[in-house]
């Protein structure tokens, strides 16, 4: 949504239809029934563009997007545990049929879901990890913390080497000479 839909959109947040009706065409090709000119045509529908409003105000998300590593392994889990779905749905219609599939389709999806359960373990243990790295700042001993204040300290030294190469530049960038000529 632009900037200047924003402003038209109710404060609410709620959605609304617009209530502009396009005005019917005469059969005689683009002439209104009313007897008007093409140049009236143009108006109204200027002014049907003007009196639009959307149809919804989308709203900022209220949860962040989840980590790379996290979305990931999210995603490979759900991969897996829609194909043990499809696995297990096989099998029982294997065994349904008395086919000869069904055995070892029972058996693969038993082997599905030790593999699904795997990956929703997975899900759980890199979202903690992430956490603990670079995320959320539970308790004090939380190692992120300490990562943070040594990426500061870096960045203060850093800024500071370079405020120090900046002074040196600017008073004439010779640092060996002993006085002013």
């Amino acid at each position: 949504m632009g900037t200047a839909q924003r402003h038209l959109a109710p404060e609410d947040g709620t959605a609304t239809r617009s209530t502009v009706r396009p005005e019917p065409e005469a059969p005689d090709g683009g002439l209104s029934p009313r007897g008007g000119d093409e140049l009236s045509g143009a108006r109204t529908r200027t002014q049907q563009k003007a009196q639009y409003r959307p149809l919804w105000v989308e709203e900022p998300a209220k949860r962040y997007r989840m980590p790379d590593p996290v979305r990931t392994s999210a995603v490979r889990a759900l991969i897996i545990v829609a194909v043990t779905l499809i696995q297990a749905m096989v099998a029982f219609f294997c065994t349904m049929a008395e086919s000869w599939l069904a055995f070892p389709m029972v058996i693969s999806s038993v082997a599905s879901t030790v593999v699904a359960t795997w990956g929703a373990v997975d899900v759980l243990v890199t979202r903690q990890v992430w956490n603990q790295r670079n995320g959320v700042i539970s308790e004090p001993s939380s190692t992120a913390r300490s990562l943070r204040r040594e990426r500061r300290a870096a960045r203060r030294r850093q800024r500071a080497t370079e405020r120090e190469q900046e002074r040196i530049r600017r008073r004439g960038g010779n640092t060996g000479q002993l006085s002013h000529p």
